[in-house]
């Protein structure tokens, strides 16, 4: 029981990746090849993906909002743990 606690200890505290070793070596070697500023330009465009993904996430879930609605849940959704406060819905 001992050594199942233990790999399984191990196996939560590990990198979930489908990257494989090779692949990742050659991501370093370009990203230390960047830039600070393509760095940064790299780092705004996932940022900006990202948003993409989760504001169209919010459509699918709630086709009937107007996109001000949906623009509210976003911020929501970056910024606060909770529902919007009342002042703000």
């Amino acid at each position: 029981m001992a050594n199942w606690l233990y790999t399984r200890a191990n196996i939560l505290f590990m990198p979930i990746t489908d990257t494989s070793p090779g692949a990742r070596a050659k991501q370093i070697e370009i990203l230390r090849a960047m830039t600070g500023e393509q760095r940064i330009e790299l780092a705004y465009e996932m940022s900006m993906f990202a948003r993409e993904l989760a504001r169209e996430g919010i459509r699918r879930d709630h086709p009937d909002w107007p996109e001000e609605r949906v623009v509210r849940e976003l911020l929501r959704l970056a910024f606060l743990p909770g529902p919007l406060p009342a002042g703000l819905q």
